[in-house]
């Protein structure tokens, strides 16, 4: 199973506050830990959402909304990528995590879909291209 790893933004995230050597240092151990376990597949902090921009699709229109965006609750600082056997045992190595933030924080976990979650609506010629495309860009995954 893959399971898409999100750090939530806080106030400092979002002000572009930048991790201390001592937090850069303990999230390269644990990203080693994942590494070496064969955990991570990929894993990337984000810059704040006022470089961003959000696209909002109504019908065939396109709006795009620029950065920065008031509810940074709903925010994301950063992500990680994990193969884990179970919901279980991502919620053991987040347990393991140093707080990626100066203040209180959350992570969230959330299962990315297989192939197979699909059914039968991914049809055989959507199957071989979503294989296609997979292999181009060499993920794997299901």
């Amino acid at each position: 199973m893959r399971f898409m790893v999100i750090v939530k933004a806080t106030a400092d995230s979002e002000a572009g506050v930048m991790p201390s050597t001592e937090m850069l240092t303990q999230m390269g151990q644990f990203n080693e830990q994942l590494v070496n376990a064969g955990v991570m597949q990929a894993g990337e902090g984000l810059h704040p959402s006022s470089k961003g921009a959000r696209v909002r699709f109504s019908g065939a229109n396109r709006t795009v909304i620029d950065g920065p965006f008031t509810e940074t609750k709903e925010l994301i600082a950063g992500f990680w990528l994990w193969k884990c056997a179970s919901l279980q045992e991502a919620i053991e190595w987040v347990k393991k995590c140093p707080n990626p933030m100066l203040t209180e924080s959350e992570i969230e976990i959330r299962q990315v879909f297989d192939t197979e979650d699909f059914g039968a609506e991914l049809t055989p010629e959507l199957r071989e291209q979503e294989e296609r495309l997979r292999q181009k860009v060499g993920g794997g995954g299901g």
